[in-house]
């Protein structure tokens, strides 16, 4: 196993770390849009009577904060030693996309694109960290989309 302390320029010791997504990860992120997109459609144009929509909306970003989440444990467990921080952090997409689902659906169409936001926030962060800052314009590209989405859904919500 290689390295993963940072360097001294600040670029970690990682032979084969991608500095920017790949047309396949790009393609597949923003394939990756189409449930949060269809589903805030869906909410406007079934309505609020059939909740399947809100419901499909609210776990699509459950799950995609869950990824997100998993992508920190998959960076600790590349490290030499544990950062108890970043596993706490690791979890926390999760249980706040279960709160989201649980919660109402006008308020957990607001904490799905708040965790998501939160989730990019702290990548900003780590991402540097490991050299992975190329792919920080893609994350914000997604998360603008996605959260818009469920804030769009949580429109519906609010005005119906």
């Amino acid at each position: 196993m290689s390295s993963l302390h940072p360097l001294p320029g600040g670029a970690p010791d990682r032979p084969g770390t991608l500095a920017a997504p790949s047309p396949l990860a790009r393609l597949l992120g923003v394939a990756g849009l189409v449930p949060f997109i269809a589903g805030a459609a869906a909410v406007w144009l079934v309505g609020l009577q059939d909740r399947l929509p809100t419901a499909a909306l609210l776990v699509y970003a459950a799950l995609i904060a869950s990824f997100l989440g998993g992508i920190h444990w998959g960076l600790a467990m590349r490290e030499q030693t544990t950062d108890a921080a970043q596993l706490l952090w690791g979890v926390s997409p999760s249980l706040l996309g279960w709160l989201a689902v649980l919660l109402p659906p006008r308020w957990g169409l607001l904490l799905a694109p708040a965790t998501l936001i939160a989730c990019y926030g702290v990548d900003r962060r780590l991402y540097l960290r490991f050299g992975l800052s190329g792919w920080l314009g893609l994350r914000a590209g997604l998360t603008v989309v996605a959260s818009v989405s469920c804030l769009a859904g949580a429109l519906a919500w609010w005005l119906g």
